[in-house]
């Protein structure tokens, strides 16, 4: 060894080592590093790097018979950022000063916090074209929620309800059906990219948000506006707290209108008092007075306890019954059965209950549906009440008979009625026609359900001309529209207020239904305390419906007036009686009139062209296309009359 390594070996031994020792502790620790806290600073590593975002789904919409929406989701958005990794401060200030109510000194004071986190602007609605400059910006967090909106404001509102700032509804259908409209959220990860920014990977995880499915309802949203329009009317002329209203098909159970006023804007539900946001038509129970007078006749007839010749001592218009001074609206000798409900008899009607008995007075004020909840389907229906017999007095027979001792609401009033509009059923009314997913798939489809029959035919028939005859010389003459045959029955009662019956205070109802050879279209109104005179159901209710039904009438070609002599069973078509000379020049529309295949064009405008013909292809009308991609325009345009096999021109782009 040479003199200069015996002098530094020492020291390069000392280095050796150093440097063994280096390399071991090295490798010792990316041993530790890699094998025993891999997967920890793995997890730094992804935190650092990806990001999971919750891609949130459609909320699915509601529609009317007619596939009008009765819902729209709005696009809003919610920006936000980690101020100490955003480098172009000013740049995003300016932009976002212009696409924003806000001005560049609040975002510049916000962009330079020393937090790590600051909200931007919430829940505004930005253009597409802003968007995508805001996407430049590196750091700059953008979210995007669906906020509801009511394209119709006031109308139908009580009964679709609204959602929260979170999209979740919280009344009326959108709470009833949160379950199917609200969809589920989707996710992605995001990798940060060379510049910062996070962007989506073909390799990482990402699941699709499943949009809600959408509601089609057995609305009609003309029918509704009509409804709360004359409601409204009505309510101011009468001086009335509150008046409600339903129309449906007796037929089906199909609700097509329903509503109460004073209403709100779902759009601005806070703005309004909560009385407002309640359907009173399900909610508010009351004595019906002199509608439940249906409930004695058709019991009477049904056991056989009365025949229709009979007639019955209304005592001059004034009894005492058990000590209780009962009265009519007018002094009444001798009437028969059917005299008795025309002319609305207190008397009358108390004396037919009497030979009915409690017990099958009872058993038919329940066949009607009295005392149960007709299961609609949205929260706040109310049974109504109806005692068990044997809590009943000497007087209740004779005080439920006329409509008093008993609570109701609306919609179980026209549920009752429609049994002897349709012929004897208890038929379950439905708001929702159908659900379907966002590809069009139905997954459930309401079915009209006939609960059970209250009364043979023949008896329901007899009830069913008595209504008719209220109409036309009875307390309903205000409800009667020439060469419709409505038939109905108007209800008039002391509200019970402080343990008694007010002489101030009253009910007023109508419920009628058209035409009543084969009805179509029932209604129930209700005012809540009217001024005299129009306290009386043949006053104040009754003028409500008769406006109703007319402007549906005027406006709905699809439901036609009764024929003259018409029969049960009629042919579906109408020929005119002409010599043949005759027949041969009229137009074939004249000779042959389909009656019963008149359509409504349903409007699908927005829709994609599997959906469009799918729908109009639904209502028994031709699909012709001009165009591709989602329908623009169709011709003729929705809502007009035409007849089955007629063409629907559908413009796409």
């Amino acid at each position: 060894m040479t003199k200069s390594y015996t002098k530094y070996k020492s020291r390069i031994r000392f280095v050796s080592l150093f440097i063994i020792l280096f390399w071991f502790t090295l490798c010792a620790k990316l041993f530790s590093v890699q094998v025993f806290n891999g997967q920890k600073h793995k997890k730094v590593l992804i935190a650092q790097s990806q990001r999971k975002e919750i891609i949130l789904p459609e909320r699915g919409n509601i529609f009317d018979r007619n596939n009008d929406a009765l819902t729209r989701n709005i696009s809003h958005y919610t920006l936000s950022v980690n101020p100490q990794k955003i480098t172009a401060k000013k740049s995003l200030a300016n932009a976002l000063s212009d696409i924003t109510s806000g001005t560049k000194e609040q975002y510049l004071k916000k962009l330079n916090s020393k937090k790590k986190f600051e909200f931007l602007v919430r829940n505004i609605r930005i253009n597409q074209s802003d968007l995508e400059i805001l996407k430049t910006f590196s750091g700059l967090n953008i979210s995007k929620q669906f906020h509801r909106f009511y394209p119709h404001g006031l109308i139908a509102s009580q009964i679709l309800g609204y959602t929260d700032s979170d999209d979740n509804g919280i009344s009326g259908l959108e709470k009833d059906y949160n379950k199917y409209l609200s969809g589920t959220a989707g996710k992605s990860i995001k990798s940060k990219g060379w510049k910062g920014k996070f962007q989506n990977r073909s390799d990482l995880p990402y699941t699709a948000p499943l949009n809600g499915n959408s509601i089609e309802l057995t609305l009609d949203l003309n029918y509704q506006s009509i409804l709360q329009q004359e409601l409204e009317k009505r309510l101011k002329e009468t001086s009335s707290k509150s008046a409600m209203g339903v129309i449906m098909n007796p037929q089906t159970g199909a609700i097509l209108a329903m509503a109460s006023v004073p209403t709100f804007n779902n759009n601005d539900f806070s703005k309004y008092p909560l009385d407002n946001h309640r359907c009173r038509v399900i909610t508010d129970q009351f004595e019906p007075g002199s509608t439940f007078k249906i409930v004695a006749a058709t019991a009477a007839l049904s056991e056989h306890k009365i025949n229709l010749s009979e007639e019955f001592n209304c005592e001059n218009g004034q009894f005492n019954y058990f000590g209780t001074s009962i009265k009519d609206h007018e002094p009444y000798e001798f009437l028969n059965t059917s005299q008795i409900i025309q002319n609305s008899s207190n008397i009358g009607i108390i004396k037919i209950a009497e030979r009915v008995g409690s017990s099958s007075m009872y058993k038919y004020a329940r066949l009607f549906g009295f005392g149960s909840t007709t299961n609609l389907g949205l929260d706040g229906e109310t049974p109504g009440k109806i005692k068990p017999e044997k809590e009943w007095s000497r007087i209740s027979i004779g005080q439920i008979s006329m409509g008093h001792e008993v609570a109701v609401n609306t919609l179980q009033l026209a549920t009752a009625f429609s049994a002897i509009a349709n012929d004897g059923y208890i038929v379950k009314p439905h708001i929702v026609k159908k659900i379907y997913g966002p590809d069009d798939k139905t997954k459930f489809h309401n079915l009209t359900k006939v609960k059970r029959k209250i009364s043979t035919e023949d008896i329901v028939i007899q009830v069913k001309k008595m209504l008719r005859k209220v109409v036309v010389n009875g307390t309903g003459t205000e409800a009667d529209i020439a060469g419709w045959e409505v038939a109905g029955k108007t209800g008039t009662a002391q509200k019970y207020i402080d343990g008694k019956y007010s002489n101030n205070h009253f009910i007023s109802n109508f419920v009628g239904f058209l035409p009543s050879s084969n009805p179509k279209l029932l209604s129930a109104i209700v005012l809540d305390e009217p001024e005299s005179p129009m306290h009386w159901g043949g006053q104040g209710a009754a003028v409500a419906f008769r406006r109703i039904m007319q402007r549906i009438i005027n406006m709905d070609d699809t439901i036609v007036p009764p024929l003259k002599n018409q029969k049960k069973a009629e042919p579906k078509f109408l020929v005119l009686k002409k010599n043949k000379e005759e027949l041969k020049s009229l137009p074939m529309s004249l000779s042959t009139m389909n009656i019963e295949q008149r359509i409504k064009v349903p409007n699908v405008i927005g829709k994609s062209l599997k959906s469009a013909i799918k729908r109009i292809s639904e209502v028994g009308l031709r699909v012709k296309i001009s165009g591709s991609g989602q329908v623009v325009s169709q011709t003729p345009r929705p809502g007009r009359i035409l007849n089955k096999n007629d063409v629907c021109t559908l413009n796409l782009k």
